[in-house]
Parts: structure tokens; sequence; C-alpha cells
């Protein structure tokens, strides 16, 4: 018997030509074989349960039964968490990965993952195969440090004024690609939610009112607004591209964040 690895995408196509069994790893069907038919029945329980609650659902399942033990995973994993400290520190971030931190990511990661997935209608797979590529790839627990440093960055982003916004893509080697994959989203999202409201925007002066001011968004909101924003994608590029050369995104705190007016508001 064939035996296909779980942790590596199956192509829906393919799966409509192949036994259930051939996708089942060995060691799992031998666990099965010796169940007793009362822990079977427990089993088939687990799947038809897990198979027809919603994914958010799902995410609040497999964050409780899995969280816990991919924390001790995770914290076991030093190179990925030294460059993410690093990263922090270059770029003012106080955030620590403790186990609690570590916790609610994994949870934030799921939920994103199923939000990103309500678009794609009869891919439901692909989230349990997300959760297995976590649970047994370290690629993937990666990939989560990849997004945890995305979306740490992202919501430094969405608390700076606009002005702010202005001096941190200066900075920017790449100054079109930060405009258009993370300013522009995350000002049109401070419109959509009133954080910023500019007003008479052709008259020069009226800038200063809206333009220097920072928008006030509690945490919970700011979690939301990130994943409202951004595919989970999106956010682990950004970390993906950091980790891979520090100097991705260019940053200078005072320049940023100096609170003495630009020039052109006293001129």
């Amino acid at each position: 018997m064939t035996t296909l690895n779980p942790t590596i995408p199956v192509d829906s196509e393919h799966l409509k030509t192949i036994s259930i069994f051939e996708l089942i790893p060995q060691e799992v069907l031998k666990w099965i074989n010796d169940l007793s038919w009362e822990e079977r029945r427990y089993v088939l329980s687990l799947c038809h349960l897990i198979c027809t609650v919603p994914l958010d659902k799902q995410a609040e399942f497999l964050d409780n039964y899995t969280a816990d033990s991919l924390v001790l995973k995770l914290l076991q994993e030093q190179a990925p968490k030294d460059w993410v400290t690093r990263s922090f520190k270059k770029l003012h971030i106080k955030q620590k990965l403790t186990n609690t931190v570590l916790k609610g990511y994994i949870k934030q990661y799921y939920l994103h993952s199923a939000q990103d997935l309500r678009t794609k209608p009869d891919r439901d797979i692909e989230y349990l195969e997300s959760v297995l590529h976590l649970i047994n790839d370290p690629e993937e627990r990666n990939n989560l440090f990849h997004y945890i440093l995305g979306s740490e960055i992202i919501k430094m982003l969405f608390q700076m004024s606009w002005l702010q916004h202005e001096r941190f893509y200066r900075l920017q080697k790449n100054q079109e690609y930060f405009i258009n994959h993370y300013i522009k989203p995350i000002q049109h999202t401070h419109r959509l939610n009133g954080l910023v409201v500019p007003k008479d925007e052709t008259l020069f002066f009226a800038k200063r009112d809206y333009f220097i001011k920072k928008p006030d968004i509690r945490n919970k909101q700011l979690t939301e607004l990130l994943m409202f924003t951004f595919t989970t994608a999106q956010v682990s590029n950004l970390g993906f591209f950091i980790s891979h050369n520090l100097d991705f995104v260019m940053f200078d705190y005072d320049s940023i964040f100096n609170s003495e007016p630009e020039c052109i508001f006293l001129c």
C-alpha cells in the first residue's frame, strides 16, 4: 500500500482518484487497528465533528488541543527566535516571545488562515493541512515566526500617523513597493474605519489636522484590522524578507517619531 506524507499538500483532483487509506501513514493505521470498537467510535466522532463545524470553530478546537505542545516546539527552536528578537530590537518593537504571546499568535495564525479560506470554496482541506504542517514541519513553524514578525511591523505601521508613514517610506530603498503593498492599504483601512478622516484634502493648511493625527487603536481592534487588510501570505512574506535581509526595512526611530512638525507646517 502506498502512503503519502500528510504534511505535503495533495491536489484536490488527485484526491478523487485514490483511497483515503492511501493518505494515512502506516503508523496511524496500525494505531487505529489496535483500538477497541469503543475507542474507534471516539475517533469517528472527532473526525465528523471537525469536518462539520465552521473553520473558526475548527481553529478554536485546534488551538485548545495543540497550542501548548506547539509552544514547547517553538521555544526549542532557537534560530528563528533569535532573528525575530534581533528584528524587534532594530525596529524598537517591545514585544517579547513569551509562552502567552506565542500561544496567542498560534491561534491568530489559525483564525487568519481560516478567514482567508472563506474566499476559496471547497478548499477547506487546505486549512487542516496547514495545521498538520505547523505540527510536523519545522519550515512551516519558521513561517509562523515570519508571520509573527510581519504582524508586529504591520501593527506598528497601523498605529503611525500619515506623517510618520511618509517619514517611514522615505527611508526605504524601494519606496514604491512599501507605498503600494503596506502604506496605501493601511491608510485605506484607516479611512474606512474612521481612524483618520481627511477633511479638505485640497486645502494646504487643512492637511495638518489629519496628517499628524495618530490613530487610536486598541489591541483587539489592531489584530482585527490587520486580518481584514492583509492575507496571511502578505504578512508572512514581510517577515520572510526581513529574516533573510535585516536591511529590507530601513528604520530610524528618531527620524520617524520626531515630535517636531514638518517644515511645511511652519512655513
